[in-house]
């Protein structure tokens, strides 16, 4: 899981405002209310990771075979189930 501390989303948050204002894809009238909701946005989405995330190590541990983590057939049904999950999550 990648729990990401306030300073590398607040970091990320500046890399997003500062390449939408260099590639001329956005205006910011109000710089630290456009911050605040950048930083907000970023946050839910990798809290949602997250969550996505502790659904799936579940699910895969849950199977009536053992499958080892980092194996190949661990890695596909991560991808499966994460896909899966995140489908369900968007609904």
């Amino acid at each position: 899981m990648s729990h990401l501390s306030e300073s590398r989303i607040s970091h990320l948050a500046h890399l997003v405002l500062n390449g939408l204002r260099k590639d001329q894809l956005g205006e910011f009238p109000n710089e630290g209310r456009a911050l605040a909701e950048t930083k907000q946005v970023l946050h839910d989405y990798f809290q949602r990771e997250d969550h996505i995330d502790e659904i799936v190590r579940r699910k895969i541990q849950s199977l009536s075979r053992q499958v080892p983590p980092g194996s190949r057939e661990w890695d596909v049904l991560y991808r499966k189930y994460f896909e899966e999950e995140s489908r369900k999550q968007r609904k």
